[in-house]
């Protein structure tokens, strides 16, 4: 699951006194971006296998500390901590603290077991990453859905043709993410290129958001 990953940030941003849809896309990715920051320093760890799932060669053997729900929910205890300080509304802590929570119940559904409760076995993963014919249809019902939930609920002053270039690079990065080649093995261009991915998605979301504001019922 990649794109997926942003529903819930769409439908959160679609609320009133919501964070802004930039930093719910952060919030979206945050347990990613923290896995590729700590697979730099070797805190973390994965290799590439091929064939490991018909989607992904990523062996995700040890990530502990970002895809436990124990990790989990401590990072989306600190960022929720975060909105609050910067935008004193309890509303919008609490939206941005369960986006990025959402990330693991997500990853449960594609993951084969890699994924742990407390940063130890039992390894949880309902495996869809074997089964593209469901895998693939999901996500982007996933994301089409809430794209089409957060257009209806939010009104941009210049209408919604920021909204579209959005729509398009979301489109592009998952047809890469699906199509694209694959690294033979594990590098440090990994995580780079992952962080790099959320940046750029992150600060495109942050433009496609500014002046949108919810409309009213």
């Amino acid at each position: 699951m990649f794109i997926g990953h942003f529903a819930p940030a769409l439908v959160a941003a679609a609320q009133p006194k919501a964070a802004g849809l930039g930093t719910l896309f952060v919030a979206a990715q945050l347990v990613d971006i923290g896995f590729a920051a700590l697979l730099i320093p070797g805190i973390e760890a994965m290799r590439i296998v091929p064939g490991i799932t018909a989607m992904n060669p990523m062996d995700l053997y040890h990530m502990p500390y970002t895809h436990s729900l124990f990790g989990a929910g401590v990072w989306a205890l600190a960022f929720g901590l975060i909105v609050w300080v910067a935008t004193k509304r309890m509303a919008a802590a609490v939206g941005a603290a369960l986006v990025v929570l959402s990330h693991w119940f997500i990853d449960l559904l594609v993951h084969i077991p890699d994924l742990t409760l407390f940063g130890a076995p039992p390894k949880l993963g309902l495996g869809l990453w074997n089964a593209p014919l469901i895998a693939m249809p999901l996500e982007l019902l996933l994301i089409g859905g809430a794209l089409v939930y957060y257009a209806r609920r939010t009104r941009g002053a210049s209408g919604n043709w920021r909204l579209w270039i959005l729509v398009a690079l979301l489109a592009l990065v998952q047809a890469i993410d699906w199509f694209g080649a694959k690294e033979p093995v594990y590098s440090l261009a990994i995580p780079a290129t992952m962080l790099a991915a959320y940046a750029l998605l992150a600060a495109t979301a942050t433009w496609a958001g500014w002046r949108r504001r919810v409309a009213a019922p």
